[in-house]
């Protein structure tokens, strides 16, 4: 029997996390993409910190309408915005296990585009 969506997803997380690393130089930009929302955090892996962190739900992005990839794109840029502030300027791109199509893309494109380099 195969593999249900929830363990191949786990076992593709399990899969990238050994190779993902954040450092304080190059911290991680972990992904994480539920059926509605979708969270960011750049994550220091060394000390064990969340940098900085970003999501749909956040007060400025909450009551914006559009569709749920443009709203990543927006979290995208704000989480990059955030990064920069803290003095984060390149990051190891974490997408949790979600393959790097529809918003976990647009988030990543969003992020690009307001200069985080990955």
């Amino acid at each position: 029997m195969g593999l249900s969506k929830t363990e191949r997803r786990l076992r593709i997380k399990r899969r990238i996390r050994k190779v993902s690393f954040g450092t304080a130089e190059r911290p991680r930009l972990a992904v994480f993409r539920s059926n509605k929302e979708i969270y960011v955090q750049v994550i220091d892996d060394n000390k064990g910190v969340t940098l900085v962190a970003a999501s749909s739900r956040d007060k400025d992005i909450a009551g914006t309408k559009g569709t749920k990839s443009e709203i990543a794109t927006l979290v995208g840029k704000t989480i990059a915005e955030k990064a920069q502030k803290a003095g984060v300027e390149a990051v190891a791109f974490d997408r949790g296990g979600c393959l790097y199509h529809g918003r976990v893309k647009s988030l990543a494109e969003g992020a690009r585009e307001a200069g985080l380099k990955f």
